[in-house]
């Protein structure tokens, strides 16, 4: 099992975004995207920032400015998240789960081939570390409720209207 990256300081850069849901704090590695948190987080970051890091901090910053603005519907993002070999697949999935539509905790565990660990991936949808670019949000109960979500219901309940 891997353990989640540490960030690292000397290798992160951040930025804080102000988006129509509210402020977005992003953080990246020279490799890729880590985190988009919800809210504005302090966080210390490298004295000397990669140009890497800031360059995967201002695409994503576009990209999402273009989301939030009707105007992309899928990120291309390069990332740099790690977590279990069960969380990576049901964090990867996310990506089959077209704009605008939803499926059920149990339909996404379908789609990992682990069909009766629906609580699973729904615990590991919690753990997203790049919420929003891995849209989480458009998983729901079978009942058709939202479930949960990272960053409060009403911020799913907004970005499910975004996309319809």
């Amino acid at each position: 099992m891997k353990a989640r990256a540490k960030l690292n300081a000397d290798l992160t850069a951040s930025r804080v975004i102000v988006t129509p849901i509210g402020s977005l704090t992003l953080v990246a590695s020279p490799k890729g995207l880590q985190q988009v948190i919800f809210g504005a987080k302090k966080l210390s970051t490298a004295k000397s920032v990669s140009s890497k890091a800031s360059v995967h901090l201002t695409q994503t910053e576009r990209q999402l400015r273009e989301y939030f603005a009707g105007k992309r519907k899928k990120f291309s993002i390069k990332l740099d998240i790690s977590g279990t070999e069960f969380q990576e697949s049901v964090w990867y999935a996310l990506n089959k789960i077209a704009y605008g539509k939803t499926v059920s905790y149990a339909q996404q565990a379908k789609l990992v081939r682990k069909p009766k660990a629906f609580r699973a991936v729904g615990s590991a949808n919690g753990k997203n570390p790049v919420a929003i670019i891995l849209p989480c949000h458009r998983v729901i109960a079978s009942n058709g409720t939202l479930g949960g979500y990272g960053g409060g219901l009403s911020i799913k309940r907004k970005l499910l209207a975004l996309e319809n």
